[in-house]
């Protein structure tokens, strides 16, 4: 029997990932969610950065970050959206989803004029900890008939480095893009 190898942090972009390695983290988000990860959910974290945790046994932790627009006052910013974060049932509290969660946030604050993401309740305390904000103000999508006001995603929309001048500030409404499925 072999040791298991020590956990490693792996980043790709979507493209460079095999069409085996996709499958391998599609199945591991639908295991990860307890099969509440749709086909929509999938979609939503293709296009962008991956960064991944694997050991011998395979994967442990997976998240995304993609491109989004949003529109803030009249202006609209190109963000990174952190998407399919999860940690594997049996290696949950170890620090992997804060290991994934460092690499895309690198990506963020590299790469987008500030970032977001949707907690769960069951997530929120990772990106608590580690600085994400929740958005006080209003929430919105710019849909199909127009900008479309979602009270119920209010509380539950995380940013993080909004601050200094070209950056909105920490009050209004953010007004995300369209796309099918959950929009956020």
């Amino acid at each position: 029997m072999t040791e298991p190898t020590e956990p490693t942090l792996h980043t790709a972009h979507t493209c460079l990932l095999t069409p085996a390695a996709l499958d391998e983290i599609r199945t591991f988000l639908d295991t990860a969610f307890e099969g509440d990860f749709s086909d929509d959910d999938w979609d939503h974290g293709l296009g962008g950065i991956h960064a991944y945790v694997r050991d011998g046994s395979g994967l442990l932790a997976h998240g995304s970050v993609v491109q989004r627009r949003v529109i803030h006052e009249g202006r609209s910013y190109r963000i990174g959206y952190v998407e399919a974060v999860a940690v594997r049932a049996d290696r949950r509290r170890e620090g992997l989803g804060g290991r994934v969660m460092a690499m895309l946030e690198q990506v963020v604050d590299g790469a987008y004029a500030f970032g977001a993401l949707s907690a769960s309740a069951a997530g929120a305390a990772l990106y608590a900890g580690r600085g994400w904000l929740v958005w006080p103000g209003r929430i919105a999508v710019l849909g199909r008939y127009g900008v479309e006001r979602l009270p119920d995603e209010e509380g539950s929309i995380r940013i993080r480095g909004v601050a200094g001048p070209v950056l909105p500030p920490a009050s209004g409404t953010l007004i995300f893009d369209w796309r099918d499925g959950d929009v956020l």
